[in-house]
């Protein structure tokens, strides 16, 4: 499969998900009513959560998503969170919102990957924008892990020769040295060769290549 052709099937299976989720979690249940109804209005679905923990509760989205999450919670702080959910949920950007101009807490939380740190009272359409580009960069984070989820399925397919030929025509070697080191005839390296093509439906060496750095074989 070609990584393009991979791309588009995760592309269409995004493009057909329900609406995308926008989670919050603030104590403060003023800014959580402020935010459903300013995330309703901007047509996605809003789940709100008064603590870190009842967030972790919850099973994770299977559509574009993002966290609007403030930085002092009363049991678990939102830098904290942001450390756990880099571990369980890499892909789920986050929007950090605090009443305290806090530099230190900026720097820690943006070299941490937020994509976003406001500071209350924020502004509606500076929110809706920033939640926008979350959205957008999950939504193409779940693009590649169902593109990569294809060419798995077509890996898992291969016979284990398959594979050890695969491993040395993305290595550059010629059917030949392919046919020694195996011991095998190169009229049936070229079988093999075609057979992983058809079933990885890559067009070219080069797609081949590109699959395998994707899936981390070496």
């Amino acid at each position: 499969m070609r990584t393009d052709d991979a791309l588009a099937q995760g592309r269409n299976a995004v493009t057909n998900d329900p609406t995308p989720v926008v989670f919050v979690v603030d104590d403060d249940v003023s800014v959580r009513e402020s935010l459903e109804l300013l995330i309703d209005f901007a047509k996605w679905r809003p789940r709100l959560f008064e603590s870190a923990r009842a967030f972790l509760d919850q099973p994770q989205a299977p559509v574009p998503s993002c966290l609007v999450l403030d930085i002092n919670l009363p049991d678990l702080n939102g830098l904290d969170l942001q450390n756990m959910i880099a571990t369980e949920r890499p892909d789920l950007p986050i929007i950090f919102l605090t009443g305290y101009g806090d530099v230190p807490l900026t720097v820690r939380a943006m070299k941490a990957g937020a994509m976003e740190f406001l500071t209350k009272p924020f502004d509606d359409e500076v929110l809706l924008r920033a939640i926008a580009d979350a959205l957008d960069h999950s939504r193409a984070a779940l693009v590649r892990e169902d593109g990569l989820r294809s060419l798995r399925s077509a890996h898992a397919t291969l016979t284990p020769r398959e594979h050890e030929v695969l491993g040395m025509v993305v290595a550059g070697r010629l059917n030949k040295l392919i046919a020694s080191d195996l011991g095998i005839s190169e009229i049936t390296v070229k079988a093999h060769r075609g057979k992983v093509m058809r079933k990885m439906k890559a067009r070219s060496v080069a797609d081949l290549v590109k699959m395998s750095a994707l899936l981390g074989l070496r």
